[in-house]
């Protein structure tokens, strides 16, 4: 299971980082602790660098890429400004009043991610929830939040879904639990909205969303809602994300990633085809 610190840059890079520093150790030969000497540190601060889960100090890669016997002033420089990069506030650390550590982890992983497969079975998608729909989750879940904590969060939520407006985010590929299609979140207004919303974004080059009905009946997803990120260097591991009430889990083990894989590509074949999906959400709209 992942962990991370929060709030301190881009864990994608951090992890990339890592795996590279890792390789030029081992490509020489060096022991963690040997390098953890090099930098006046432990080697389980090392282990923890070559997996991205710390931030990274400049001198310390400069020390260690000395160490390695990376002289070539460009590849230095590579590194180096990886790290510089490693180190940026994302542009969601602005928002980090308006939701947990542990969301500010997932909201970093999916603005880097290359494609995000969700599967839902109580709500609709984050990255496609209408202002009104997002507020009526909201007022169920935390009732007692400030009108300005709730504006917030749902700015929030609309600034993560920019992302797919424009296509310079990851490519998005939803299965919806018909349950959650059906539960009036907010009255048959705000639904209506909602689903009107999913057949506009089903219609998009880099999403795809499909329904799974009722009558298949019990499928492979018994464990609940989940999440598949998937990056675009080779070097960073698919990521799966599982919401808790007041936490989350991230799984990186290849095996534990495979299962969840294997989970997600069963909902994908048996929920009804991606063409099929405008038709069967406007039948679904017209019962609100």
């Amino acid at each position: 299971m992942t962990t991370v610190q929060s709030g301190s840059g881009s864990m994608v890079r951090r992890i990339l980082l890592g795996s590279q520093l890792r390789r030029l150790r081992e490509a020489k030969g060096i022991t963690r602790e040997d390098a953890g000497y090099a930098i006046r540190a432990s080697e389980s601060k090392i282990s923890r660098m070559e997996l991205g889960r710390v931030s990274f100090k400049e001198r310390d890669v400069a020390d260690l890429l000395s160490l390695y016997g990376i002289d070539d002033v460009d590849e230095r420089e590579a590194l180096l400004g990886l790290v510089r990069e490693a180190n940026k506030s994302g542009w969601w650390h602005s928002f980090s009043d308006a939701m947990p550590n542990w969301f500010q982890t997932f909201v970093g992983l999916e603005e880097a991610a290359s494609l995000v497969r969700t599967y839902e079975v109580q709500f609709i998608p984050g990255l496609l929830q209408t202002e009104e729909y997002a507020r009526a989750i909201m007022n169920l879940n935390r009732p007692g939040l400030a009108e300005e904590e709730v504006a917030r969060r749902i700015n929030l939520r609309m600034r993560r879904q920019k992302l797919l407006e424009d296509g310079s985010g990851p490519r998005l590929w939803a299965i919806i639990d018909e349950a959650a299609l059906r539960r009036p979140v907010g009255g048959p207004k705000v639904m209506k909205g909602q689903i009107q919303k999913l057949i506009d974004a089903s219609e998009l080059p880099n999403v795809v969303v499909q329904v799974m009905p009722f009558r298949f009946g019990g499928h492979a997803a018994e464990s609940g809602a989940f999440t598949i990120l998937r990056f675009p260097d080779e070097d960073v591991s698919d990521v799966v994300y599982i919401e808790q009430l007041t936490s989350a889990l991230y799984l990186d083990k290849r095996d534990d990633v495979d299962q969840y894989i294997q989970v997600m590509e069963r909902l994908s074949v048996d929920s009804q085809p991606p063409d099929t999906t405008p038709d069967l959400l406007a039948d679904i709209r017209k019962d609100f």
